[in-house]
């Protein structure tokens, strides 16, 4: 436990922090990028760009000081943020890295002492130990699975299909021929690549697209314009090329009674968890209803094998948006909405007792989506999300 001191210096100096901004969190990442450039090896750089990853921490490191003493209420963030680390294999070594980087960048920018130097470094240090006790116990849970492992195994691409005409869908089975380890509906794969064209080792995390099988796994990707990983999947990548894979993590899965109704809502590439759900709901006890927005029938993967499954199981329903629809798609056959995903015109399917909420995609997609559910009565605690890239709260 932190002492009542480290706390009080912690409180009175958290603002002050705060003030700099993302300048802090620019600080950091640039120290310590040239002082272990190693590193560059494990964080996305496309996140370090753009600011991303940097808004992110910056937005953890206020979250954590103005709960220094309820730590109990970042557990959820804790555990979201822990699942991850354990897709880059993080290791308690980098957490050392990272405390005396961050302390660095404190000094260097506000110059505040060393007693307030030392008191963020209790605090951290006693956060770091929290991360670094959790994830060893996620790497021991994956290692001890039927089919499991640590680390990263070798798989070879066995099947790569076109979805639509930017998802593209990637079948991988272990190159040693055993079994693989089974998952829950919802979570993903961290995905290592290093080919001699990429400056630095590449790790991504892609929802995985199917119910949980017990010899391959598979991942469906959005082609992102500029994205060096995605742009490699879909162009380079072939069928009996060799892939390092993590193995399954994630604290966004499907967790519900056999008899509760389930809504999966998605848009774009924001399906594949929540088809992943589905292909698991197709014996669920309950009404199942899947809701999905695309920008036309170009751009709506698995559109016919979602059709087979809501065809073959009266419990499920369907329904559609396309926001821009083309001359070619179909009202009624290919979609049933037209303009952005207005659930109003469905409140009847969505306002069911006891139901719970599954949903993906864009931000401000999800952001819509919470706010019409919640203006409809429903409870927070009945809302499940996924953030693809650094998380961000709704």
């Amino acid at each position: 436990m932190l002492s009542s001191q480290t706390i009080e210096i912690v409180k009175a100096t958290a603002p002050v922090i705060a003030q700099t901004g993302p300048a802090l969190t620019a600080h950091f990442y640039d120290r310590m990028f040239s002082h272990n450039p190693e590193l560059k090896d494990i964080f996305n750089m496309s996140n370090q760009r753009n600011g991303d990853q940097r808004e992110a921490l910056f937005n953890a490191i206020c979250a954590y000081a103005n709960n220094i003493e309820n730590l109990p209420a970042l557990l959820p963030a804790v555990e979201k943020i822990a699942q991850k680390h354990t897709s880059f294999m993080i290791t308690a070594e980098q957490y050392a890295i990272v405390g005396g980087h961050l302390l660095g960048t404190i000094d260097e920018l506000l110059s505040p002492g060393q007693e307030v130097l030392d008191a963020w470094g209790e605090a951290y240090g006693l956060l770091a130990d929290i991360f670094i006790k959790r994830e060893e116990a996620i790497y021991q849970e994956n290692e001890g699975k039927d089919g499991g492992w640590r680390g990263t195994r070798k798989f070879t691409l066995v099947e790569k299909t076109q979805e639509s005409d930017v998802i593209t869908s990637f079948t991988f089975k272990p190159v040693d021929g055993a079994a693989v380890a089974g998952y829950l509906p919802g979570q993903y794969l961290g995905v290592y690549l290093q080919p001699k064209e990429f400056e630095f080792q590449e790790i991504r995390q892609y929802s995985l697209s199917s119910a949980p099988q017990n010899d391959q796994y598979r991942i469906s990707v959005k082609r992102e314009e500029g994205g060096t990983v995605s742009s490699y999947l879909h162009d380079t990548l072939q069928v009996g090329d060799d892939i390092l894979l993590a193995p399954p993590a994630g604290d966004f899965f499907l967790d519900v009674e056999a008899t509760t109704p389930v809504a999966l809502i998605s848009a774009g590439v924001g399906l594949t968890p929540t088809l992943s759900m589905l292909e698991t709901l197709t014996n669920h006890k309950a009404d199942v209803h899947w809701l999905h927005a695309a920008e036309n029938g170009k751009h709506h993967a698995f559109k016919n094998s979602i059709a087979r499954i809501v065809a073959a199981h009266e419990h499920i329903s369907s329904n559609i948006w396309y926001r821009e629809p083309l001359t070619s798609d179909s009202p009624a056959e290919d979609f049933q909405f037209d303009g952005m995903m207005d659930l109003s015109k469905v409140k009847a399917l969505v306002t069911t007792p006891g139901m719970h909420y599954y949903f993906c995609g864009p931000i401000g997609f999800m952001q819509y989506v919470a706010k019409q559910l919640i203006e409809m009565g429903v409870a927070e605690e009945q809302l499940h999300y996924e953030c693809f890239g650094p998380h961000k709260v709704l």
